[in-house]
């Protein structure tokens, strides 16, 4: 997972602290969740796969599938 994080945000040309501020964290933190040395918490994965347009099945590889799932509309 922590190699598909770190791929995404290399892809979309951002740096450690720029995807902490996206995510309200520090870069530390943030480095942390790449480098596997903290579980990242499920509401940051659903965050991150929102931001990249991907699935959180796919950051851990559960799916090799990037796109995301179609939206619940229930979900705002």
């Amino acid at each position: 997972m922590y190699r598909r994080i770190r791929d995404l945000r290399e892809d979309a040309d951002l740096t450690q602290k720029q995807m902490g501020e996206i995510l309200n964290c520090s870069q530390r933190i943030y480095s942390n969740y790449e480098r596997g040395d903290v579980d990242v918490p499920t509401q940051v994965l659903i965050r991150l796969a929102e931001f990249h347009k991907t699935s959180v099945d796919y950051l851990p590889g559960l799916t090799n599938e990037k796109r995301s799932y179609p939206r619940n509309k229930d979900n705002k």
